[in-house]
């Protein structure tokens, strides 16, 4: 058998692992949704970045529910337990960047949109044209791009977690910063924050110029993504500070409603 018994599941990591699953469910009707109701009516590229953007980050849940809760308790030697636990990792971690991509992608269409007219009152200023829109949006997201296929080449001692090494009797050098994988520390607590804030204040910066229903759209935007992201990091905050009860519960609830304020934020008009 692939699995032994569950030996390691508690009441709350079996509670964790329910939540995401919800998450993960959530996350594929989203994706459902802006692409068969969003993108397919108005073929705008904004939609078609929104529903990659919860593929992404579905995926990226998978692996990483399978990171958590599954892959320790396959019926292998040690080693392979470890390789295939950081390959998930990784894994996990590539699709998560591809998500900030998306996200990135979102970011160049609202700063450089293809529809724009030159404005004659702004002569002052810098005047981009269309192919200059469309190098600035690709940068945009080759960047996060580049950060995850990264996740996918840099060594293990980058990103495993010493109490794994200790776990499977792994004979590794790892990196750490107070206890912590330097790897993970770079993307999840330095490059991924710097990243996200840049969509929630875009979004704040558009709510502050528009007015009406668009102006509440773009502030629960903001809102939803930032709070999404909260998430994330109280996820890695909890799992350092050894809080599982915490852990288990709070991230993916706070989750849940950052998705449910994201999908109120694209149909505020009609929800209103």
């Amino acid at each position: 058998m692939i699995f032994q018994n569950f030996e390691n599941v508690t009441f709350f990591s079996a509670l964790e692992m329910m939540l995401y699953a919800i998450v993960v469910g959530y996350l594929f009707l989203l994706f459902a949704f802006f692409l068969t109701m969003r993108y397919r009516t108005s073929k705008k590229l904004y939609w078609l970045f929104f529903s990659i953007l919860f593929l992404c980050l579905a995926a990226g849940r998978v692996f990483f529910i399978a990171y958590y809760f599954f892959i320790p308790e396959m019926s292998a030697s040690k080693g392979e337990i470890a390789r295939t636990l950081m390959l998930a990792y990784r894994i996990a971690t590539f699709f998560t960047w591809l998500g900030v991509a998306c996200f990135m992608g979102i970011l160049g269409i609202l700063l450089f949109p293809p529809e724009a007219e030159p404005d004659q009152k702004s002569s002052k200023k810098i005047k981009l044209t269309s192919n200059m829109k469309i190098i600035c949006r690709i940068i945009f997201i080759a960047i996060p791009v580049f950060v995850g296929v990264l996740a996918l080449v840099l060594p293990d001692s980058l990103f495993m977690d010493p109490e794994m090494a200790e776990k499977y009797d792994l004979n590794i050098e790892i990196t750490t910063v107070y206890g912590y994988p330097i790897g993970r520390l770079i993307l999840n607590f330095i490059l991924l924050p710097i990243f996200i804030l840049i969509i929630p204040f875009l979004y704040l910066y558009l709510a502050i110029r528009t007015y009406g229903v668009l102006r509440k759209s773009y502030l629960l935007n903001a809102v939803g993504i930032l709070l999404y992201y909260i998430g994330r990091i109280l996820q890695g905050i909890f799992e350092v500070t050894g809080s599982p009860h915490f852990k288990a519960t709070v991230p993916p609830l706070v989750i849940l409603c950052a998705l449910l304020l994201i999908v109120i934020a694209n149909n505020y008009e009609q929800l209103r």
